[in-house]
């Protein structure tokens, strides 16, 4: 089924190919500038210090829902071996077979194609089985480091958790904008909390999974005007799911990765950082996302951590 009208005005009016020149392959991650980074450190006031990743765990979050995806499975290749010998010192080493996007992740820039195309025009056929993502793979997007900005749209609406299905809109965004007592800027990397994480943190990964909250197809357009660098939430979808426009199957996935040139992340906890920036009554701070640089992937895993 062809992707409909209202889906390409939207993708035409957050385009970004060709602003960072032909050859560009990291996208809005070229906002993070030196002086972006140099004004996000001084976000560092006490020090406070907030990771945001799901443990690698044989029952993380995927249920089998995403075909491929799965969680780590994590094995012990020596155990206390003393591999020169006799007397020697003994080693432990460790091997992991796992989905990158299995757990707390990035999706890179050719996670997901549309109408034949990735970021900056590219062929889709160039993401190969062999090779992996010729251009804009995970390995291209370098340091992750910026201003995080939480916008917790959950309490901004008074909830711990929004309800299952409820499409976060440009209006909660800034309610949440409003809460967090700062306004998006340039070069900022923003956390929208929705309060999903907490059903899996109970032991419910069906209903973590589906149906979810997330971001609304309207969202895009928002993230484009105050040129945020990279957008991640606490959902295993991202977006809304199941979608609000019938049919249309991971619209924000493809207006993010493919139009804008935006990275997003999935399966971030945020329910301490939640916690700590009520505390601190702070929603900004120094962001370290950091991917993994897998040559060619599409995806990685990430360890981030807020430092307030």
């Amino acid at each position: 089924m062809a992707l409909p009208v209202e889906f390409h005005d939207i993708a035409e009016r957050v385009n970004n190919w060709g602003r960072w020149g032909t050859d560009d392959e990291i996208g809005t991650l070229n906002l993070i500038t030196d002086e972006v980074v140099r004004r996000a450190a001084a976000e560092v006031r006490t020090g406070r210090r907030v990771p945001l990743a799901l443990p690698l765990r044989e029952d993380g979050v995927q249920t089998g829902m995403i075909p491929g995806r799965v969680n780590p499975l994590h094995a012990m290749v020596q155990i206390n071996q003393e591999i020169f010998g006799p007397g020697t010192v003994a080693c432990s080493d460790d091997a992991v077979t796992m989905g990158l996007q299995a757990a707390t992740h990035w999706d890179a820039l050719p996670h997901v194609s549309h109408s034949g195309r990735i970021y900056n025009g590219r062929p889709a056929g160039t993401v190969t089985a062999h090779g992996g993502a010729e251009f804009s793979g995970i390995d291209k997007a370098g340091h992750v480091v910026s201003r995080g900005v939480l916008l917790d749209v959950a309490r901004a609406r008074g909830v711990e958790r929004l309800d299952g299905g409820h499409a976060v809109t440009p209006e909660d965004l800034e309610a949440a904008e409003e809460l967090a007592g700062t306004r998006v800027r340039a070069g900022d990397i923003v956390l929208v909390r929705t309060g999903q994480m907490r059903l899996y943190l109970a032991g419910d990964r069906q209903a973590y999974a589906h149906p979810s909250p997330g971001l609304s197809v309207r969202t895009p357009e928002w993230f484009h005007a105050r040129d945020v660098a990279a957008v991640a939430n606490d959902t295993l979808t991202f977006e809304v799911f199941p979608p609000e426009i019938e049919d249309l199957w991971l619209p924000v996935h493809a207006l993010h990765l493919v139009e804008m040139g935006m990275m997003q992340g999935q399966n971030w906890n945020l329910e301490k950082l939640s916690t700590a920036c009520g505390q601190e009554r702070r929603h900004s701070f120094l962001l370290s996302a950091m991917p993994e640089p897998f040559a060619g992937g599409t995806g990685t895993p990430v360890a981030p951590v807020a430092v307030l």
